[in-house]
């Protein structure tokens, strides 16, 4: 004696519920993550150039025999084509924005700044 029986394979509304409720749930711990990460990554590099602008600064005043307190612009250290040595390739850009470091960055002895200070205001140097 055989029993027949048909089955039909798919999944259910329910097993499609749950599926999609595991998957909205990790997607609300990850998100959360990948921001913070995000930013993290951002003020490390917006640091970073901070401290190139604050070397070739420093270089280009002992070079040029200037004295603390003479303010410095990003084009006498980083333009191509200037008289001076360039000390950096080329003006760094915050990645926060699309604002290049531009105008003045700081006098000698003074740490430059990030020129999206408001909306970033942890992208200082320490």
């Amino acid at each position: 004696m055989q029993i027949k029986t048909s089955r039909k394979s798919g999944f259910t509304l329910v097993e499609i519920m749950i599926v999609v409720a595991i998957i909205g749930l990790l997607a609300a711990i990850a998100i959360p993550n990948f921001i913070k990460a995000r930013e993290k990554s951002q003020t490390s590099v917006c640091i970073s150039n901070l401290k190139q602008i604050d070397g070739a600064k420093e270089q280009y005043a002992t070079e040029a025999h200037l004295t603390t307190g003479a303010a410095v612009t990003v084009g006498s250290v980083a333009a191509p084509g200037n008289l001076v040595p360039n000390y950096i390739k080329s003006a760094p850009q915050c990645p926060a924005g699309t604002t290049f470091y531009d105008g003045t960055v700081g006098a000698i002895g003074a740490n430059p700044t990030c020129p999206n200070i408001v909306a970033c205001p942890t992208h200082v140097l320490p």
